[in-house]
Formats: structure tokens, sequence, C-alpha cells
């Protein structure tokens, strides 16, 4: 499912996207794999137009969604669900949370971060997928703390197996923008 976001937003934030999408030379992807066209989604969500248009535009994927609460897997999208929550305030309020990659040696000792309860339908969100392999270990580890998750929001989808890969677990990939529309 592809997102159909305000025009003006969208436009600028694929705008914003291709100025740090890097072509021309191999480059190693988290999934294992190697691209010529790479996805350095880090400028676009620490960009103050960029993270309100990102929040924007995620807020418009969850319109008619339940949605708790909403995560994505520490690091990439901790900006991500910041630009959701800080957007949703107050009309609709999405509190967010993140996910660590294991759990924490110190302190709580939790690897669930933020605003997250077991029981909660989440939304979790991803700034690139593949494969879905990283947002799919955030998955399981929201599901090992009681929660549920029907829904992943992407901002780019490489069209390489996520949409397949997280259908398979149930999930609906909802991609903001997909590989073939930075073509240029």
């Amino acid at each position: 499912m592809s997102v159909d976001g305000p025009g003006d937003a969208r436009s600028r934030l694929r705008e914003i996207i291709g100025r740090s999408v890097i072509r021309g030379k191999d480059m190693l992807l988290a999934s294992g794999g190697t691209t010529s066209i790479y996805f350095n989604l880090k400028p676009a969500m620490l960009d103050p137009e960029g993270a309100n248009l990102i929040g924007e535009l995620v807020l418009d994927a969850l319109d008619g969604l339940h949605a708790d609460a909403i995560g994505g897997l520490a690091m990439g999208a901790i900006p991500l669900v910041t630009a959701v929550s800080l957007k949703s305030y107050p009309e609709r309020r999405v509190p967010a949370f993140f996910v660590r990659s294991e759990r924490k040696e110190h302190g709580t000792e939790e690897q669930i971060q933020g605003n997250f309860e077991p029981g909660s339908e989440v939304v979790l969100v991803d700034d690139v997928t593949t494969t879905a392999g990283s947002v799919l270990k955030a998955v399981r580890t929201i599901r090992q703390a009681g929660g549920r998750v029907s829904k992943v929001v992407t901002i780019v989808d490489r069209e390489e197996g996520a949409s397949e890969n997280l259908a398979a677990e149930g999930i609906d990939l909802i991609a903001i923008f997909r590989k073939h529309e930075f073509k240029d």
C-alpha cells in the first residue's frame, strides 16, 4: 500500500530525500545485499522541514487506523517516532516508543523505551525497508512483550521483499515512497 498524502507535502519531502540519495557506487545494505542506489534518510529525518513533513505524512498514513502508540527500532526510528508524536499533538496524541536491539544492562534493563504498554496495538515505522529484517526484530520484541503489530509504515520501500516478508507475519506495509519513485 502506498500513501497519497497532500501533494505539496509529499512532493517537497521527495525533494528533500532526493538530495541525500547516493547513486553510482555499490553500497552494503543492512540486509546483506548491495545496491547502487542508497537511501540515506538521516539528513531528511533530522532536518526541521523534513521531520515536519515526515510527521504529517505518517499521520496521514495512520488515518482511520487504531494505534495506541507508534514505535520502531533504535536508532533509525527514533527521529521518525518523535516527529510523528510531536505532529500528532494535540488533536490525536500518538505516544511514541523505541525498541533497542538488545536489552540494556543498567537502569530499568528494558529493551522497549518510552510509551509502550503490554496489550497495546502499535504501528511500527522504519526509514527504509529492503527485506524488513530490521523491523521484524522490533515486531518480535513487541509481540514477546504482549503488544500487537499489524501495520508498518516505511518512508521508502526498496521493493525487495519487505512487503511480502511482513505479510507472512500478518503485517501490512504502508510505504510513503517506493524506490522506483527516485529513479531520476
